[in-house]
């Protein structure tokens, strides 16, 4: 399974990037465990770990963690949107 991953404003400038294709394993099958392989790579992917503060959006639809990926899925991850 495949999906793209795009990720916004302070997650952007953490990981260094705009968006990345991913093939999944079969283990990876929802949200949550997306996340969770990215920040496993250690370093800045660390902003994507499990008790920090990251929105995510799959076919931009806000969803949580436990919401499955399918093949062709965009998922988004952001920051927590706070303004003033």
């Amino acid at each position: 399974m495949a999906v793209q991953v795009l990720f916004f404003a302070s997650l952007r400038e953490a990981v260094g990037m705009t968006s990345l294709s991913c093939e999944l394993s079969p283990s990876v099958a929802n949200v949550g465990a997306l996340r969770e392989s990215l920040a496993a790579r250690g370093g800045d992917w660390l902003a994507l770990a499990p008790g920090r503060a990251v929105r995510a959006a799959v076919n931009q639809d806000m969803v949580d963690a436990a919401h499955p990926l399918r093949d062709g899925d965009e998922v988004a991850f952001f920051p927590p949107v706070t303004g003033g």
